[in-house]
């Protein structure tokens, strides 16, 4: 396991290279330029769309789709990986989470306009897609698609179970000191139950569990930064010198600070590694930008609220180390609690009592089964893509998501969340390229939104105007309004 551990993270340390995290925030700059912005200038029209698509025959409502994607990134990334963040890169770490998470909203847009825009009614009468579609049909590049489908079903379906699987486990054996092999099996053979189902069930699931489990954790958050208002100020401002090299103590990791800032950052919001666009496609919609616009609004509530709740919940209560990347501590507050899950749980734990411990125990639950839900779902389009309607196919990735979920339970913490990080870093690499490509595009289908708007329009979209062959009539219900 040791050696195995060693190799996982060298190879994580090389896909995560600085050379990944440049591309990152480099492509969702350029993106944020190109498109004017959207991620501020149409914040309203966001909180408008989300609640006004009713709920359809052949997909998922808008808000199915917020709840699923929020669902599957509303995960460990925004807790363990936060304190993971924290711990490596200091206080300012969570500055560049904040960076990619606001540049991060113009590539989850572009990803969830084109998704949409290249979506496929398959003979079921289901509408699917996602990046291998427009590669496919966009770029006119088959063995590009075929790639990218490949990894996305490595990276979801087989790399990133375990790590959801761990921090719960771990919870669990802290809260309740029951054995983390039993719980495991018992939270595996439920999500059995989930997955082999089907899109509409994992959509329902999410759109129950998702604002309960986030308007729990976030009463927890309110009530610990009610309790320290008067250090909200100072902590900030640690966070925001810490982040450009200003705070003394800090000043020597700031690399470390940016590199795990937005690699945590990714992370937990999963902008620009086209996970968004393949649950965008499945929704029904009149317009691609009206989907691109709910998902960049999901990045906000995922990072800026989940992520940046655990963050000050952490500092606040002084639950935290900070590494000096050789072994020793820059700071020290915690003792020799390993980072992740267990700080946040110390945290509310020391403000609350021990109850709280049990009770963040079943929110954390909540969030792996609908991060989990989500992740089989991204898998399964993709071997749909592959395999077409190969049942064989299908099940078979599912049984492995379920297996690579309980090997979760068996590994360290260390080496299951380096194989997710290559499992993201994988998927990085395939589509942030392809949407850097294929900007243009969503520039255009953008811009036929908005002149629509003025025209008081609700604004509908014809896909043979952007080149687009719309051969499965996806599109035809909205021809000739």
């Amino acid at each position: 396991m040791e050696n195995f551990s060693v190799l996982v993270n060298e190879l994580d340390a090389l896909i995560w290279s600085m050379a990944l995290v440049s591309l990152c925030l480099g492509a969702g700059l350029y993106l944020s330029v190109r498109l004017g912005f959207p991620q501020v200038r149409l914040i309203g029209e966001m909180v408008r769309l989300l609640f006004g698509d009713k709920k359809s025959e052949h997909g998922i409502s808008s808000f199915q789709s917020f709840a699923t994607t929020v669902g599957a990134r509303v995960g460990m990334g925004n807790i363990a990986g936060v304190a993971t963040a924290i711990f490596i890169g200091g206080p300012g770490s969570i500055f560049w989470m904040w960076m990619i998470t606001f540049i991060g909203a113009a590539s989850a847009f572009t990803e969830s306009v084109l998704g949409q825009a290249y979506k496929i009614k398959n003979s079921s009468g289901v509408f699917m897609g996602g990046p291998a579609y427009y590669l496919e049909h966009g770029l006119k590049c088959k063995n590009y698609a075929r790639l990218f489908a490949v990894l996305a079903v490595m990276g979801p379906g087989l790399l990133l179970p375990g790590v959801q699987i761990n921090s719960l486990v771990l919870v669990f054996e802290e809260a309740f000191a029951v054995d983390r092999t039993i719980v495991g099996f018992i939270c595996c053979a439920l999500l059995a139950f989930i997955i082999f189902g089907s899109i509409k069930r994992i959509s329902k699931v999410a759109e129950i569990l998702t604002p309960f489990m986030c308007l729990i954790y976030m009463g927890f958050a309110a009530i610990i930064l009610g309790m320290n208002f008067d250090k909200i100020p100072g902590m900030l401002q640690m966070i925001v010198t810490s982040a450009i090299g200003a705070e003394p103590l800090f000043a020597g990791i700031i690399g470390s600070a940016v590199s795990w800032g937005v690699k945590r950052g990714i992370y937990s919001n999963e902008a620009g590694m086209g996970c968004g666009a393949i649950v965008s496609a499945a929704a029904e919609t009149s317009h691609p930008a009206k989907q691109g616009l709910i998902q960049a609004c999901s990045i906000y509530v995922d990072t800026l609220l989940i992520g940046t709740a655990t963050a000050l919940i952490i500092m606040l209560t002084g639950t935290y180390n900070v590494s000096d990347g050789q072994g020793g501590l820059l700071f020290s507050s915690i003792g020799d609690i390993e980072s992740g899950i267990k700080w946040a749980q110390y945290a509310l734990m020391n403000t609350f009592g021990a109850w709280s411990g049990k009770v963040l125990a079943v929110i954390i639950v909540l969030f792996v089964f609908t991060s989990l839900t989500g992740y089989c779902y991204q898998a399964e389009a993709n071997i749909r893509y592959l395999f077409k309607r190969n049942k064989l196919a299908l099940n078979t990735v599912r049984i492995i998501f379920v297996l690579a979920s309980f090997f979760g339970c068996l590994v360290n913490a260390d080496a299951i969340w380096a194989l997710g990080d290559i499992g993201y870093g994988l998927l990085g690499w395939a589509n942030i390229i392809a949407i850097i490509l294929m900007a243009p595009k969503a520039v255009a289908i953008l811009r036929d939104y908005e002149q629509q708007k003025k025209t008081g329009r609700d604004p509908v979209f014809a896909p043979e105007k952007f080149g687009i062959d719309d051969y499965t009539g996806a599109w035809d219900k909205y021809k000739n309004q």
